[in-house]
């Protein structure tokens, strides 16, 4: 078996080949749970909310998502590798 650094190398390589939004509806629906998709989409739209500058509190307000989730985003979003700032439109982006 391979080690798990080649797998994450294939996962990598296959949302590479994505063209459109239904073929990464598609590949998610194959490879998560619609709640795992959903988390998802809820962290997206909270580190949304974190770029354009609202609090924690008004984020954990309108996504409900828990404060230790939020404050893992937040840590992204200042150290992490700029995915966050780079894919997500938000006000403010340059």
């Amino acid at each position: 078996m391979k080690d798990s650094n080649a797998h994450i190398d294939e996962l990598y390589d296959l949302f590479i080949k994505l063209q459109s939004r239904e073929d990464c509806k598609a590949l998610l629906d194959d490879l998560c749970t619609y709640k795992e998709v959903e988390q998802m989409a809820q962290r997206a739209y909270a580190a949304k909310l974190f770029l354009e500058g609202k609090t924690y509190n008004e984020i954990i307000a309108e996504t409900e998502i828990s404060s230790t989730t939020l404050s893992r985003i937040s840590r992204s979003i200042s150290h992490g590798s700029g995915g966050y700032k780079k894919f997500i439109d938000y006000s403010g982006k340059e």
